[in-house]
């Protein structure tokens, strides 16, 4: 197992590095001068000049990256542009707001399209079969940003059930030790603080859901019909076992192994999938955060961000692999 990892983290190294260049490249080609947006449009020539001077822009791209990853190797993500603090100190201020979101949302889809897919597979060629395929056919069909901005209409504008966006209402001060607001004051018993986070991640995280919860419903069902079709669910279902103890007991744990993958493959979806819903629900995240800078040339917040996103996307896939060797004994790794 050791070596294995050794290996798959050896890879990961170069898979990271061609992000991180893709990314660096991009952030150039964008239109738009950051020490003009910085300056305003009343500066002189020479101050715009004297600016890119001293941030480095008017070096090579190639000195600019150079810099760039040795500040990176040193585990300086560099100063904001725009705020002038480190990026470090910006990005995890806000980003165990994009992981408690995301930790949200994968709970609700890992469920819910769990119990879906099984229910469906057991049920196949029901009418409560072709219901689930239908609504995870419209679920993985649907952008993010038009379902987020039907959520929001219909449960906050009109219903008044969930507020529009935030984590907390205007009035209320997170006085927390950490930026997890629902898990800290779950622990600390702040129920009127849970409450509230609680309601203010239901529409975003139901937003962010729903594709990776379309997803896994489709691949429980193909792997459940599968498992189901093996002799041993037969023998078990001839020595007069339950039907629920069939299904859920013998024949569920078998066909989790490609949905895990799937699960895994999906938390990085969901990352990515932040910065949009971040941004429609106003959520003091990672992902709305890269994209102000986006809209400011903020060179080092952004390729800090998306690192950031990267290392965690390889983090989790490496625990996925591990996972595997707990739900399915008989795998080993070289």
């Amino acid at each position: 197992m050791a070596s294995y990892l050794a290996k798959r983290i050896g890879l990961a190294i170069p898979t990271a590095l061609g992000v991180l260049v893709v990314i660096f490249l991009l952030m150039r080609a964008i239109p738009g001068d950051p020490a003009r947006l910085m300056l305003g449009e009343r500066a002189s020539p020479e101050q715009v000049e004297a600016l890119r001077e001293q941030m480095g822009l008017n070096d090579p791209l190639y000195v600019q990256f150079a810099v760039f990853m040795g500040d990176l190797l040193r585990g300086d993500l560099g100063t904001s542009l725009q705020s002038r603090q480190p990026v470090a100190a910006e990005l995890m201020a806000r980003y165990p707001a994009t992981v408690e979101l995301a930790i949200f949302a994968m709970l609700l889809a890992s469920t819910l399209g769990i119990l879906a897919g099984v229910v469906s597979a057991v049920w196949r060629n029901s009418i409560l079969d072709y219901g689930v395929m239908a609504g995870a056919l419209v679920g993985v069909s649907m952008p993010i940003f038009w379902l987020g901005l039907v959520l929001m209409m219909f449960f906050s504008v009109r219903l008044h059930w969930f507020p529009a966006g935030g984590r907390l209402d205007a009035r209320m001060v997170w006085d927390g030790a950490t930026q997890f607001v629902v898990l800290e004051s779950l622990v600390r018993g702040q129920w009127t603080t849970f409450v509230t986070g609680l309601r203010h991640l239901v529409l975003p995280g139901v937003a962010l859901a729903t594709i990776p919860l379309s997803t896994i419903a489709r691949i429980t069902r193909s792997s459940m019909l599968e498992v189901l079709n093996l002799d041993y669910i037969r023998t078990a279902r001839a020595k007069g076992l339950s039907g629920w103890k069939v299904n859920f007991k013998h024949a569920l744990k078998n066909a989790l192994l490609p949905v895990v993958t799937i699960i895994g493959l999906q938390v990085g979806l969901l990352l990515g999938g932040a910065v949009l819903t971040e941004t429609i629900f106003s959520w003091p995240g990672i992902g709305r955060f890269i994209v102000l800078a986006i809209g400011s040339r903020d060179y080092p917040v952004v390729q800090g961000g998306i690192a950031l996103i990267t290392l965690a996307m390889i983090l989790v896939n490496l625990l996925v692999d591990v996972l595997y060797t707990f739900i399915d004994p008989r795998i080993r790794y070289q």
